[in-house]
């Protein structure tokens, strides 16, 4: 049982951000002090990735862990009340998030995904710049 009424935890949802979250500002700011310069939410690109580097050719998503399930990490709990619901939901966020992947390889795109988990370790600045600099 929810200890919100549906009203209250409609309000709560609705203040979750898809951007500029505290994730993706950190990684915006890593890459740009690392010199690389990007675009942010492409729509003309599937899934509007979060950062762009036409350049590159780079589509960068900023996922959290909890909404596309990382797999094997403490942040993707399933909640204990509707798991239904939450699992139908994040099945759902799964497919959307591989559809987009499949779209951006078809187009010649080199989609990486990088995680709300790791933008917490020290290692963020090293992962980005390897990541950005060595894909094939």
């Amino acid at each position: 049982m929810d200890i919100l009424s549906r009203e209250q935890r409609s309000e709560v949802m609705s203040r979750i951000r898809g951007r500029n979250t505290k994730p993706e500002m950190l990684v915006r700011r890593t890459v740009h002090a690392l010199g690389y310069r990007f675009r942010l939410h492409r729509k003309d690109l599937p899934g509007s990735p979060d950062l762009v580097f036409p350049g590159r050719r780079i589509a960068l998503f900023v996922h959290g862990c909890f909404w596309h399930r990382h797999n094997g990490c403490r942040l993707a709990y399933v909640p204990k009340s509707n798991e239904k619901f939450w699992q139908g939901k994040f099945e759902r966020n799964i497919e959307r998030d591989s559809q987009a992947v499949h779209k951006l390889q078809e187009l010649g795109w080199k989609p990486r995904v990088i995680w709300e988990c790791q933008t917490r370790k020290a290692e963020l600045a090293a992962d980005l710049q390897k990541l950005l600099e060595n894909t094939p």
